[in-house]
């Protein structure tokens, strides 16, 4: 009996010692495929410029839709917010961000800025909320706004 309770002990012991380790390795995770995902979206981004002539009438806008998938599984941290917003930004900077914060902790922003697109990525309507928990679809428009511009919206 004595040797179980040990056991248990031991075991409890040890779990508690790991598991500050485990929950840095999901969040270093979290923020890798997040970081995967900001990179599908800027190739969309540059995908859709270079390969389309920016319009002023939307509804004739070349457009195209990519979906982001939010971290989910077992090994997966608990994410509180995403967010795709444009931050606070300079002339330098046109870009859009993707904005999360893991299991209560603290805000952070991705940056999605495509080096080789000569358009600004603007988000309609402020903020868009994405899931959670599996994927969201944005919808991207290259729109004349007296400069190349891509509109973002969420689909659906």
């Amino acid at each position: 009996m004595i040797r179980v309770v040990l056991t248990v002990l031991v075991a409890v012991a040890l779990l508690a010692t790991a598991m500050p380790a485990l929950e840095d390795a999901q969040t270093a995770t979290a923020t890798a495929r997040l970081e995967t995902e900001t990179d599908r979206i800027e190739r969309a981004v540059g995908g859709l410029v270079s390969g389309s002539t920016s319009v002023s009438d939307p509804s004739l806008a070349a457009r195209t839709t990519v979906t982001v998938r939010a971290p989910a599984g077992i090994a997966a941290p608990q994410i509180d917010r995403l967010a795709l917003v444009e931050p606070a930004r300079s002339d330098a900077d046109a870009g859009a961000a993707l904005r999360y914060r893991i299991d209560g902790g603290r805000r952070r922003t991705l940056s999605i800025a495509p080096e080789s697109a000569v358009a600004t990525v603007e988000v309609v309507d402020g903020p868009i909320a994405l899931r959670t928990r599996g994927e969201s679809r944005l919808e991207l428009r290259l729109v004349d706004d007296g400069e190349p511009t891509v509109r973002v919206t969420r689909v659906g």
